[in-house]
Order: structure tokens, then C-alpha cells, then sequence
């Protein structure tokens, strides 16, 4: 695999410096170009960041002596990339029009933002369980008129929760209703306990739009390319509420499910087992060598122990059993800040480059 020049528009946030956290020595991407606005612009990434880096590990040495550049300053940009990484904090029509700057300027743009998700040919894609919607990139490309230049989204990092737990199963037995209660970490609102210490001993009952895109984003990730848009899936009917708790990174779900065809315990749990997706028939660099993980243990999944399960890449099931109502329960867990936001869009990025859409 050749080795592909890399920026990041929207560079000095949460999800912004996960993206150059996992770029450090990746083996597909070298990171060339970091973004910001304006006001951070002209100055060093490390003086920009030093007082704000939320993450774990250091600043990467070799982010730490690139310049920040005008993130809308396209023109630019686009002349040092192969493709561009989007975590920007803007207004949704405005992130609209700068990803389509970027990718009309011939770059592809692998976005982490919601203003694409709905767009009809724009592929929102978790490697695992869609892949296959890529192909639409040809219909946009017609309609955008590039060559090269496109946009793909990853979906809402909640979903990455219990969607993937979910897809097997639709597949299999059928889908008719889901609910599904998210229990969601203070990093999905880009925020630490020390810059949201309102949330220490607190539990918020609201997430402005994340109930609407958990409930209408895993339809698309089910849906079917037909003609130039992506339509749709019709089933199954499901029903959100989100909350957001005093956790730092890890999304939580409690998921009942509805089968066309009820399932037996142990079929389920095979097809957890046994599950496989694109990302691991082709070994992507970032893909978890087992994506779906079921615990035994009644305690688990736990935030705190399971959150970074293969590198916060893999998804954590566990409590499975009948319900009184519904057909199965069961809890997931997922890091939303990997697998949920700037992991998921790198190992997006790896599928991309594998099918040669940045070629």
C-alpha cells in the first residue's frame, strides 16, 4: 500500500486530536497538514493545542512543528493532500458547503460531521456492515462533476454502540422493532471533566438531535443503492432516548430487540461469534481482529474495563436474555471517541484506500 499525504480540517478539537494522535506512524497515512480557523492560523500546532490536548499520550513530535493553516483557505490545502479528514465545529449548511469546496477541488473528504449523513448520495458507511454503499461515490462524483473528489461520513457515534450487535441478527431473523436507551460519555459533547464540571455527579436526560439520528441513521446504514441515491430501509421501527452521563469516553447501550423469526440464545450468540465484516476480510489496519465481543460475566461490558477493547475498536455485548416484552435484551458497549468518531473515520479511510478510491 502506497503511503498517502494526509490533512485534518478541524485539527485542534477533541475529535480533531484523536485524528493526529492515531496518524501518529500509521502505516497508510502520513499526516502533512493540519486546519483550523483563522484565529488559530499561522501558529504552530503544539502552541495552539499545549493547553487543550485532552488526550492520554503526548502531542506527536511530528504534529507538533506543523503550522496550522485556514481551514477554508481550500485551495491551499488541497495542493499537499491525497485526502482530507473533517472534524469541524461549524454550522451545519456552512460544513456542507466547505466539504464540497474540498471535494470539487478534486480531494477526497473523509468527514466525521453529521451535515453529509443524510445526503442521499453519500455513503455513511461502518466497514463492518456496509461497505458495499461506496459505490455510490461514481454517482456523486457525476453530480459533483470531479474526477477524484468526493465526500463519505461515518455514522453517529452512538450507533456504533448496538448497530453492529444488531446487523447479524437483522440479516439472520429479521428486525421489526428495536429500543434502545444510550447512556453517552461527556467526549461526545467534545468536553473533559475539568472544561464540564457540571456533569461530575450528574446524569442530563437530553442530547439535542441524537435521539432523531439514532432512531433514522442505522435505516440508512441498512439501506440499498438504487439507481443514484442511497434508499432507505423500511425496517425495522425503532424508538431512542439518549443520556448523557458523568463518564469520560464510552457510549453505553440498552437494546430490546423484535425478531420476525425469534431466534434461540445460542443462535445469537454464534452469530456474535462468528461475525465478520469487510474490515477484517481485508485486515485494515485499524480493524478489530474480532468485532464483536460477547461477555459471559453478568457485571459486563464495564465502561471503565472494556471501553478500549482492541485499541477502542471493538464493540462489547453482554446481559443477553428473553425479554418480558420484547423478544431479547441485551447491553453494548463502544468507545465513541475510536470506534465512534475519529477511529471509525481512519479505519473508513483504510477501506477507501484498499478499494482505491484515493487513487
Amino acid at each position: 500500500m502506497k503511503k498517502y499525504k494526509v490533512g485534518i480540517v478541524g485539527a485542534t478539537g477533541m475529535v480533531g486530536q484523536r485524528f493526529v494522535s492515531l496518524l501518529e506512524n500509521h502505516p497508510w497515512f502520513e499526516l502533512v497538514v493540519v486546519a483550523a480557523s483563522p484565529r488559530s492560523s499561522g501558529k504552530r500546532y503544539e502552541e495552539v493545542v499545549a493547553n487543550r490536548w485532552a488526550m492520554s499520550t503526548p502531542i506527536p513530535e511530528q504534529a507538533k512543528k506543523l503550522i496550522v493553516l485556514d481551514a477554508t483557505n481550500v485551495e491551499e490545502i488541497t495542493k499537499s493532500v491525497d485526502f482530507v479528514f473533517c472534524a469541524v465545529d461549524m454550522k451545519k449548511d456552512e460544513i456542507k458547503n466547505l466539504e464540497e469546496a474540498y471535494a470539487k477541488a478534486e480531494c477526497p473528504v473523509v468527514s466525521n460531521n453529521s451535515a453529509h449523513r443524510l445526503t442521499e448520495d453519500v455513503p455513511m458507511v461502518v466497514p463492518e456492515i456496509n461497505a458495499e454503499h461506496l459505490q455510490i461515490i461514481e454517482k456523486q462524483r457525476k453530480r459533483l462533476g470531479t474526477k477524484r473528489g468526493f465526500v463519505a461520513v461515518k455514522s453517529n457515534c452512538s450507533l456504533q454502540s448496538y448497530v453492529p450487535a444488531l446487523h447479524p441478527l437483522r440479516e439472520e431473523f429479521g428486525l421489526k422493532d428495536v429500543l434502545v436507551c444510550t447512556y453517552q460519555a461527556i467526549s461526545g459533547a467534545g468536553k473533559t471533566f475539568t472544561t464540564w464540571p457540571e456533569m461530575v455527579d450528574n446524569c442530563i436526560p437530553y442530547i439535542g438531535g441524537e435521539e432523531e439520528k439514532s432512531e433514522q441513521e442505522p435505516l440508512k446504514l441498512w439501506g440499498q443503492i438504487e439507481g443514484d441515491v442511497i434508499v432507505h430501509a423500511n425496517t425495522p421501527s425503532i424508538t431512542a432516548q439518549c443520556l448523557r452521563v458523568p463518564v469520560s469516553d464510552g457510549h453505553m447501550a440498552a437494546v430490546f430487540a423484535r425478531f420476525e423469526k425469534k431466534p434461540k440464545k445460542e443462535e445469537i450468540l454464534s452469530l456474535w461469534e462468528n461475525y465478520v465484516g469487510e474490515a477484517q476480510r481485508l485486515n485494515l489496519p485499524s480493524a478489530p481482529k474480532q468485532f464483536l465481543h460477547y461477555f459471559e460475566e453478568n457485571d459486563r461490558p464495564q465502561t471503565k474495563l472494556d471501553r478500549n477493547l482492541e485499541n477502542g475498536m471493538a464493540i462489547s455485548v453482554g446481559r443477553l436474555r428473553e425479554d418480558t416484552q420484547y423478544d431479547f435484551k441485551f447491553v453494548c458497549l463502544s468507545h465513541n471517541t475510536l470506534r465512534g468518531a475519529a477511529g471509525g473515520s481512519v479505519l473508513l479511510a483504510e477501506l477507501l484506500a484498499a478499494k482505491g478510491y484515493f487513487d
